[in-house]
């Protein structure tokens, strides 16, 4: 049964299926050495990307990790950690203004997060897990429940009754793609439209969804050039939010790098995503 069509307030942004497109992107991971190169790559991406935003007219929320608990090797690269990247995430906010997003793996990363990040993300591995899911809800802050690759976009709707059972209202829920055969993922459009009768805004990973799980071998592969189709399709049925990781130089990046969209790219994508989104949107 269709559920009536809810939005979210982050700040000053408002999310609806049928509101102008908001833009959730950063680069994968907060990358550096040490905390002062982080700091320089979380400011100089942000930066970046708010330049363009605000040329376009795209409303935008940085999202960056602090930890890929999800690996495909114990030599992947993860991550700054929970203290270091919550601090990255909050000097971001402050100097530039954005909301910034981020994922968490477990229940109690939840709190810690929240006290800093205006919109929380659960993975799509870790959707079935209740506790993790509860425990983001319970915060009160909007949550963008990512949907497994190995669950059916209708079984979405007891995910979101789990969140919602919290009390909390403001769930997004998320489409990157399903699993097909071995290490390759496809997108079935009409999960969209039926994301959207759980009422909550659909929100459509364009980057994640050109991956290649386990691709490498010992990493994730990725199909870049079919970001770009994806999202125009996925803009096209009336989505309420595009999320993509973007890069200064993917192809040198320590993890995601083979489905990020080069910085190069970003602004001509957005142009006619936000075209699109004018023609198919009321």
């Amino acid at each position: 049964m269709n559920q009536p069509q809810r939005q979210l307030q982050i700040g000053q942004i408002t999310i609806g299926n049928a509101l102008p497109l908001v833009l959730i992107a950063g680069p994968c991971v907060l990358e550096g050495d040490d905390y002062a190169t982080r700091r320089d790559f979380a400011l100089s991406t942000a930066s970046h990307i708010q330049k363009i935003v605000h040329r376009i007219g795209i409303p935008w929320i940085y999202k960056a990790s602090f930890d890929k608990a999800n690996r495909t090797s114990t030599h992947g690269f993860r991550g700054p950690g929970i203290h270091d990247g919550l601090h990255l995430l909050e000097t971001v906010k402050q100097e530039l203004g954005v909301p910034v997003i981020t994922d968490i793996h477990t229940p109690e990363q939840a709190t810690l997060a929240a006290e800093v990040v205006d919109l929380l993300q659960t993975p799509a591995f870790l959707c079935r897990q209740t506790d993790l899911i509860q425990a983001a809800a319970r915060t009160m802050r909007p949550v963008n429940i990512k949907k497994g690759q190995f669950l059916a976009p209708q079984d979405m709707a007891r995910v979101v009754d789990k969140a919602r059972a919290t009390g909390n209202d403001q769930i997004l829920v998320c489409e990157r793609g399903f699993a097909f055969g071995y290490g390759d993922l496809v997108v079935d459009m009409r999960a969209l439209t039926i994301l959207a009768e759980s009422g909550a805004p659909v929100v459509f990973d364009a980057t994640h969804s050109v991956q290649k799980p386990g691709g490498l071998g010992s990493a994730s592969g990725g199909e870049r050039r079919f970001v770009a189709p994806l999202a125009r399709a996925a803009v096209a049925t009336g989505v309420a939010a595009l999320f993509l990781e973007t890069h200064p130089d993917p192809d040198h990046a320590p993890c995601d790098g083979p489905n990020m969209v080069p910085f190069d790219h970003l602004e001509p994508l957005l142009r006619q995503l936000k075209r699109l989104d004018e023609i198919c949107k009321p």
